[in-house]
Order: C-alpha cells, then structure tokens, then sequence
C-alpha cells in the first residue's frame, strides 16, 4: 500500500497520542498498569531474538527506539542481557517519556535513555561518548512508521511518512541494522520504501510472524523487516 493511500486518522496526530498517555500515566501511578504492548508481547519477543542472532550482545551495541512508547521492547532488550546505557528511546509525545521514565524506576532500568524527540524534524539526543549521528548499532521501530503515515498529508498530497526513510539511514554505522515491524504494511512494501538510492539500504532478513488464510490467500497479522547499511 502506498502511504498516499492512506487516510489520515486521529492514529496519526500528536494530540490523540499525548491523550493516550496521559490516561496511561495516571493508570500506572495508582494501578500499575504498564499500558498496551502494540502487537502483542510476541512480536517483542521476536524483535528481541532477531537481535541477539543479528546484533551481538559482545558488540555492546548503541540501539534506538523510534517511537518508544511504554518502553517495553528497549526493556525487553535490557533484560536479554543488552545495556541499559546503550539504549535508547525517543518520543514525540511527552506522556510517553513520562511513562517509560517511570516504569524504568520500578525496573532497575533507569540507565536507559528516554527523551521527546519528533524524528521528523529532530536528531535524536546521543547517548554518552557519541560524537554525531551515524553512530547508532541499530535502529528500531515497532508501529511507529504506521503510525506516522496515518497522520495529516501536506498540501502537495504527501504523507508525513515519505520523510521517515530518508532519516532512519543516516543514523546508522556502516553495517548497521534498521528492523521495523508494521502490520500496515507488507514485506514487499516495506522494501520498496527503504530500498531506495536515498536511503543506500539493503534488504537483510526478515521476521516470521503466525499467518492467516482468509478467502483462499494467506498473509501475517504484521511483517518485521530488517535492512542494514553497507560497510561501504
């Protein structure tokens, strides 16, 4: 699907996203609730295992979150053994680094960075020792991309999301991996939106996900893509 195909939804815009969390702040602080894992605690446990196969814990990689949220896939990462210090969260919505900042609390994961930040138009905060963008190991996003092509196109008709390819690549080392989960988007779709002479990346692997048959053609709930930048 194109993301000119797309319509624009409340999915896509800032204010439904800081109402989100702002309920969610307030539900952890007097119940606990953590707040809704998006695709369900599978998809993280799948995103963490591409990991370890794929970025070795031994590298003691820099990782970045897009789109952070609750926090739970860089604490999943935490507690698989990655470092705290080398993680990375970024949000665009202040509630979300609210949460995340006090869930961490509750967990030891304190050490793990989580700052507002709008990747369309911000470079992430580095992490301590980092000189420039283009240092990160890895970079990561679980809904986020869909999200962002739900929101308001511009006046030339183009999704906010047309931006996003062009920004993720230059974060990266050379070797370095971009995974993302979507499920508004398939795998073939996803490559033709992050294999580009723009971005310079390449395709790498992919994620198995549980499939589904419905009028004669199967499919996933959500694809998990990954592509790397090459050492040269």
């Amino acid at each position: 699907m194109s993301t000119d195909e797309l319509q624009p939804s409340k999915l896509g815009t800032k204010e439904h996203w800081d109402d989100v969390y702002k309920e969610e702040v307030v539900n952890f602080a007097e119940l606990g609730d953590e707040g809704e894992i998006w695709f369900g605690p599978e998809s993280v446990e799948k995103m963490v295992d591409w990991t370890i196969e794929h970025v070795p814990l031994a590298s003691s990689p820099s990782i970045l979150e897009i789109g952070s949220g609750n926090g739970t896939l860089l604490f999943a990462l935490a507690e698989a053994g990655y470092q705290a210090e080398k993680l990375a969260g970024i949000d665009y919505s202040q509630g979300a680094i609210t949460l995340s900042r006090s869930i961490a609390s509750t967990r030891g994961a304190e050490r793990i960075s989580f700052n507002a930040s709008d990747f369309l138009s911000d470079d992430p905060p580095l992490l301590p020792g980092m000189q420039g963008q283009g240092e990160w190991d890895a970079v990561m996003d679980k809904g986020t991309f869909d999200a962002i092509a739900l929101g308001t196109k511009g006046a030339d008709g183009r999704s906010p999301a047309d931006k996003y390819p062009g920004r993720v690549a230059p974060l990266l080392k050379p070797g370095g991996h971009f995974l993302i989960t979507s499920c508004n988007f398939t795998e073939e779709e996803l490559k033709a939106k992050f294999v580009t002479p723009e971005t310079g990346l390449v395709y790498h692997s992919r994620i198995q996900h549980a499939t589904f048959t419905f009028g004669g053609k199967s499919g996933s709930i959500c694809s998990s893509v990954a592509f790397q930048k090459p050492l040269s």
